[in-house]
């Protein structure tokens, strides 16, 4: 179990208020990635907590506020206890990087004093008819993904997709995303295509000549289209279509013109300070995930500055209200939904080397926030524990 404890105890008075929370990174096995640029990394999620932890120590020190922060990785087998035992220890906050099925199973072993903030799983449903009262969503859902890509790609006129997905439930249910995106936006599925993952080796010394010959054939005789749209949540296939195509058509989604919540490519609206001290800190670009939990975690430190309290169900209440903002290098404040306790934010388009577009794209209006243009929007979202 590692652990943060800041800084700056010399200017803090002895009665100073503690803020202690436990980043809760569950370990899956798991295949390689597909390219060396996305290798995992043993600081994955808890290099982003060490930053904010830092930023919200700046602050905390003119103003009597201790943030200690643990970083437990664990493996799904121990998940639970290790909880058990944070919870014992006096953690209440907690931000969880852990699929959808075990972000519920601990939302529903936290006693009611608790407050999770979910920094990963992406499951449209857990801001839906799956929703917990007590986890606020940080993580964009995958919806909020689609959206975002489906509004660019009808910004560009391309609204004939070919839309290519893989085999496995997530890849599935990224599918559908991209389809109800496409729907929602008035672009058109003009073929549906499943890749069957086979298993074996991802990666071999000849797997380009495969991939040349194997990919331009999979793909042959789809129906005319603007774009490919690939849904792989399972990182199997969508990196091989680039290039390798039978008609030539940019890609989008899982390869190619991609959603993200951070990309070290962004420069805009001061993000170039903080890329520049994430990298002194862990020698490596910012990823996705290790943003999600610096934001997490800047969400509550936020908080407790404007309300001068670490008590869960009162950061809860005023995260949810009206008065509640932060900035996060992306343009905008955000703020959270009080219907289902989602982050609104927008969301990157990268292809690896540049941010090409900012989503939501101009021109997508909405009553309240153009940022309610991705993903569940209030009537769409079936989630009643908010409104209790």
């Amino acid at each position: 179990m590692l652990s943060i404890l800041t800084s700056f105890l010399v200017h803090l008075p002895a009665n100073a208020l503690e803020i202690k929370a436990a980043v809760l990174r569950v370990d899956y096995p798991s295949l390689l990635p597909l390219s060396r640029l996305d290798l995992p990394t043993d600081d994955l999620g808890f290099a982003g907590a060490s930053l904010a932890t830092e930023d919200n120590s700046t602050t905390g020190q003119f103003m009597g506020h201790l943030y200690v922060t643990e970083m437990v990785p664990v493996s799904p087998d121990a998940m639970v206890d290790r909880f058990e035992a944070l919870l014992a220890d006096g953690v209440r906050l907690f931000v969880v990087m852990a699929e959808s099925d075990d972000l519920l199973a601990l939302a529903d072993a936290a006693p009611d004093d608790a407050l999770i903030l979910n920094a990963l799983a992406e499951d449209s449903n857990l801001r839906s008819e799956a929703c917990r009262a007590n986890v606020l969503h940080v993580a964009p859902s995958a919806g909020m993904r689609a959206d975002a890509v489906a509004q660019f790609l009808v910004w560009k006129k391309w609204t004939d997709w070919f839309l290519i997905g893989g085999s496995n439930p997530d890849d599935l249910a990224l599918a559908q995303a991209y389809a109800a995106a496409a729907d929602k936006f008035g672009a058109r599925l003009v073929e549906e295509r499943i890749f069957e993952d086979t298993g074996g080796s991802r990666v071999s010394d000849s797997g380009h000549v495969l991939v040349q010959r194997q990919m331009p054939t999979f793909t042959q005789g789809a129906s005319d289209h603007d774009v490919v749209v690939a849904a792989d949540a399972s990182d199997v296939f969508a990196e091989y279509l680039p290039y390798h195509l039978w008609d030539a058509a940019p890609v989008a989604g899982s390869a190619g013109l991609r959603p993200v919540t951070w990309s070290a490519t962004h420069e805009s609206w001061g993000a170039t300070q903080i890329q520049r001290r994430f990298e002194a800190l862990a020698s490596r670009p910012m990823r996705d995930e290790d943003y999600q939990v610096w934001l997490a975690l800047r969400v509550v430190g936020e908080a407790v500055t404007r309300i001068g309290t670490a008590e869960p169900s009162a950061l809860r209440d005023y995260l949810l209200g009206p008065d509640f903002e932060i900035a996060a290098f992306k343009g905008v404040p955000l703020t959270f939904r009080d219907w289902n306790g989602q982050l609104r934010q927008p969301i990157l388009l990268s292809n690896g080397r540049m941010t090409v577009s900012v989503s939501p794209q101009e021109g997508f209006l909405h009553q309240s926030s153009v940022l309610d243009t991705l993903g569940l929007d209030r009537p769409e979202s079936a989630c009643t524990a908010f409104s209790q």
